[in-house]
């Protein structure tokens, strides 16, 4: 048995931490790269099997525990059906194809998952589910971890941060390393950008890498940077480096405060941050719309008729757009949005 496992057990109690193989956090064998929402529950998944993730057993959590994750989506088995539907479609390959002196093997993260039928008394729902055979013989073989904090990883908002931030996480504690240089087909790889997206470096730099590192700066124990490295005019690598942050108290602030407002405080104008929701007009680019984006259910509503209809719902309750508590009221609220 590799030493991930024995980590993993250690650690079986802390709550707060999730041991991920760094096979699995670094993503060198991963193909199809799931949502940022599938990635939150695949670290959920790993982090409730623990030291057992390399066994052939069924592994349960039910739906109440979920919801009582903060920084998880308030979800219903509608909501996470698909996502284990994406976790299921994960491919995990090892050797290289294009190499003849290399054996290449196939294989899945996940073999099946059960979302049970509601319970007529509890009104709770067991979701259980079995590894894939390749992810647990590499479980059990891996000797390199990452311990990351749980409450970040819920709380990122991209899954370009969540990959970056899990990769890095790997790297942190090998000694006399402090950073990496990616080619730009790496980067591509590591994001899990499709081809036919951000073409261009500019446009990779732009709605990936910056707003990546940006937010794990803010939310996490590390500070990123990037570095492009040219060859002539073409940026052809990125060296990316990290170093622990002597004092993460800020981040814990920020990771135990509201959301809204969040994006303003990371790029330091935080006197624009919304202490209430809007008197009128759409939500769309503000703040609220993130809420309404990762709480509201599919299709995602129009955000001006979000804002109408919620408040619209104060005003019959003689709340105050302004009262305290207002985030949550609207997330409990736009969490059971119907249109019509």
């Amino acid at each position: 048995m590799g030493k991930t496992l024995d980590v993993a057990a250690d650690r079986a109690f802390d709550q707060t931490k999730t041991v991920l193989p760094a096979e699995v956090a670094r993503g060198v064998y991963l193909r199809n790269a799931p949502s940022l929402q599938a990635l939150k529950l695949m670290h959920l998944m790993i982090g409730t099997a623990g030291g057992r993730m390399a066994d052939d057993v069924r592994h349960e959590i039910r739906l109440s525990d979920i919801r009582r994750i903060d920084g998880m989506k308030n979800h219903d088995r509608a909501s996470l059906t698909p996502l284990f539907e994406e976790l299921r479609a994960v491919v995990i390959r090892e050797g290289d194809p294009t190499d003849d002196t290399q054996r290449v093997i196939v294989g899945g993260l996940l073999d099946h998952a059960v979302l049970d039928r509601k319970d007529p008394i509890s009104g709770d729902t067991l979701l259980s589910w079995f590894f894939g055979r390749m992810f647990r013989d590499m479980a059990e073989k891996s000797n390199h971890w990452a311990i990351l904090d749980r409450q970040t990883v819920f709380h990122l908002s991209s899954k370009y941060a969540v990959l970056l931030f899990q990769h890095v996480a790997s790297l942190v504690n090998l000694d006399r390393m402090n950073a990496k240089t990616f080619t730009v087909p790496e980067l591509r790889a590591l994001f899990g950008v499709a081809e036919d997206k951000h073409k261009r470096f500019a446009e990779l730099n732009r709605w990936a890498i910056k707003p990546a590192i940006d937010e794990i700066n803010h939310l996490s124990r590390l500070t990123l940077t990037a570095t492009p490295n040219k060859v002539g005019r073409t940026v052809a690598s990125v060296t990316i480096g990290w170093q622990v942050k002597d004092d993460p108290s800020a981040a814990k602030r920020e990771l135990a405060g509201s959301k809204v407002g969040r994006e303003a405080r990371r790029k330091g104008t935080a006197e624009t941050l919304a202490a209430a929701f809007p008197e009128s007009g759409s939500i769309r680019w503000t703040p609220w719309e993130a809420l309404v984006r990762e709480h509201a259910p599919r299709p995602t509503p129009d955000m001006e008729l979000v804002g109408t209809k919620f408040r619209d719902f104060c005003a019959g309750r003689g709340l105050p757009l302004t009262a305290a508590g207002i985030e949550k009221t609207f997330v409990a609220w736009v969490s059971k949005f119907r249109v019509g």
